[in-house]
């Protein structure tokens, strides 16, 4: 995957460019100190990943990454663990918060790897509307119609121009929003928890005031989402 670095701080910079080469799969094609530079070089290059920091001057990262095409994935890098929030709301793929664990860093790596080949695949079918149809949903993903139980639905996120409804052994893609998605779901059972994501009653492990734990999958819970979240969770 092709990437670029975006962060005002040099040392910042470095530490992330060490991590990037670390990793075959990523080329690593510039790094910039701020958004305005990069932005120029993203008019002229194809990039698959960025690797962008939030607290930035001029242009914050979040407001850049509402800029960027829609194409490239982003991850965040911040000091401030209260931005993941932010990040569902111009649907970055991940954030790290520094200084960045080489592990956790491994591990948005291989998400947006995974992520990427799955957009790749997706995007050459048309998207069309899904049906529901009693204990299942029907999706066009991979130029064929699917057939989703909704007892196998782990959890149902949207990327981009994307949904991927997640299961236990593999991952959907459909060219859809999550509106699209609730439309045909029965609200009984699934909580849209923040911008991004749809997630099953049933399938939480469990939870506070400001996450729902699927497995190992951390999931926040909006702002603006929470109260009818909790309510619902807690059955009040």
């Amino acid at each position: 995957m092709k990437c670029i670095i975006i962060d005002d701080e040099p040392i910042a910079r470095k530490g992330m460019k060490r991590l990037v080469d670390s990793r075959n799969e990523l080329e690593l094609l510039a790094s910039f100190g701020n958004a305005e530079t990069a932005e120029e070089f993203l008019e002229d290059n194809d990039v698959d990943l960025i690797f962008l920091d939030i607290e930035m001057p001029e242009i914050n990262g979040i407001e850049f990454a509402g800029r960027i095409p829609r194409k490239c994935l982003v991850i965040f890098t911040t000091a401030y663990s209260e931005y993941a929030l932010d990040s569902y709301e111009v649907e970055a793929i991940d954030y790290l918060v520094k200084p960045i664990d080489p592990a956790r860093f491994n591990r948005a790596v291989d998400k947006a790897i995974s992520y990427h080949a799955l957009l790749d695949s997706a995007s050459v079918s048309a998207g069309e509307p899904a049906v529901g149809v009693a204990d299942h949903i029907i999706v066009k993903a991979d130029r064929r119609y699917v057939k989703i139980n909704l007892d196998d639905i782990v959890y149902i996120e949207g990327l981009k121009d994307y949904v991927i409804i997640h299961l236990p052994e593999k991952r959907v893609v459909t060219r859809l929003t999550l509106k699209g998605i609730e439309e045909v779901i029965p609200a009984s059972g699934f909580i849209r928890v923040n911008k991004s994501y749809i997630v099953i009653r049933d399938r939480i492990d469990s939870f506070d005031s400001n996450d729902v734990f699927i497995g190992d999958t951390e999931i926040s819970i909006g702002a603006s989402y929470r109260e009818a979240v909790l309510s619902s969770l807690l059955g009040k």
